[in-house]
């Protein structure tokens, strides 16, 4: 997949202007499969591949979408020059989540089509994702998602193959089997119209997709379908303060949206398989920063340091060498002392806002702001 570039010369910053006001609602055997709805702020930098991409991957233009949530640079310029005046929406500052519920109202979106995708402004897709997701959709789903890969950039990225890999082909895949999909990631997300009216996107949460994924499960409205043969790629953050604001913000998201939805205090396989998730990191601390210390020390020797570390360094090589496989991105096994570097990182990040949220019970609201971390020019993806 090659990215084009675009001529800004084509493109005149006009004075905001709000899509038409009226969309009349269809009979459902009249509706369209799919639309595709993009919520961007200060994108200009990847609007245009995402865009272009989606048209590739077999969206027609009439049915792309784009929310500009008061950007004050060239992405409603950007997205009117490749969709039209009548596809593009601009907002006063919103946040994310409201700004979809907007454009979903301006739009008429959720009497006009059967299903309704949301897409990052800084993802890429398959070519055949669509396709793909069209034949694949069943009214049965409240809500489908595909597989996400790491466009291709630094060191970020080659650590986060291997998380994408290891969290689709080993959790999302029991996610699926189990009903327990904890998260409808932002890359590829995908809701039947009227489940789309009965969720608020207006959460006031820090992470608005994995709130709207725990209002379907806590709502009882259907269970979330999983489409790996539909790849969608998302960008990664260009350096290591980017990627820590990222993390702390889906951190943040993930123990906030625990605590508002009691995550833990019922009796439901998301539940359960959610306390895992989180104990499993607790876990992973208590092992290897107190027990084997206090190992260390009560016997006298560093060996038990060693081998902990020796086994653990082997175990994350190993996996590093599967996902390289699988993902055919050989190029991470170069990558492999930022990876196992990363994974600390990670941690000792989650840690900080399990503090914040759990124990100082910060972070329980928010004004939905976005946080996008710095954009850079999209490379190719293959």
């Amino acid at each position: 997949m090659t990215t084009d570039s675009f001529n800004a010369r084509t493109v005149n910053t006009p004075v905001t202007r709000q899509a038409p006001a009226y969309y009349p609602t269809l009979p459902f055997q009249r509706r369209p499969m799919l639309a595709l709805l993009i919520a961007a702020h200060n994108e200009e930098l990847v609007l245009e591949n995402t865009i272009r991409s989606a048209l590739r991957a077999g969206m027609q233009r009439e049915h792309v979408y784009v929310v500009d949530d008061n950007s004050s640079d060239r992405t409603s310029a950007i997205a009117r020059s490749l969709l039209g005046r009548e596809n593009v929406l601009k907002v006063g500052r919103s946040g994310k989540g409201m700004a979809l519920s907007k454009a979903s109202k301006q739009f008429n979106l959720t009497r006009r089509y059967r299903w309704i995708h949301i897409a990052d402004a800084d993802g890429a897709f398959s070519p055949d994702y669509f396709k793909v997701f069209r034949k694949s959709l069943r009214q049965k789903y409240a809500a489908a998602t595909g597989y996400v890969r790491s466009l291709p950039g630094g060191p970020i990225s080659q650590y986060r193959v291997m998380e994408y890999t290891v969290g689709q082909e080993i959790h999302r895949r029991f996610q699926a089997m189990t009903h327990t999909v904890s998260v409808i990631p932002g890359p590829t997300s995908c809701f039947r119209a009227d489940i789309f009216a009965q969720v608020d996107f207006a959460n006031k949460s820090i992470c608005e997709d994995f709130d709207v994924t725990l209002q379907i499960h806590r709502k009882k409205l259907g269970k979330i379908q999983f489409i790996p043969q539909a790849i969608a790629y998302t960008q990664d953050p260009g350096n290591m303060a980017d990627y820590k604001r990222q993390i702390t913000r889906w951190n943040r998201g993930t123990l906030q949206g625990i605590r508002k939805y009691g995550i833990g205090r019922h009796a439901t396989r998301l539940d359960a398989y959610m306390a895992y998730q989180v104990s499993q990191n607790l876990f992973f601390f208590l092992s290897y920063f107190i027990i084997v210390p206090a190992l260390a020390i009560t016997q006298g020797t560093l060996n038990v340091v060693a081998m902990t570390f020796l086994y653990d360094v082997f175990v994350t090589a190993l996996i590093t060498f599967l996902v390289a496989l699988k993902a055919r991105r050989m190029d991470i096994l170069a990558a492999f002392p930022n990876i196992y570097a990363l994974r600390f990182v990670s941690l000792f990040v989650f840690l900080k806002a399990f503090v914040e949220v759990m124990i100082l019970r910060r972070f329980q609201h928010t004004d939905g702001a976005w946080t996008t971390v710095q954009r850079y020019k999209p490379t190719t993806v293959s």
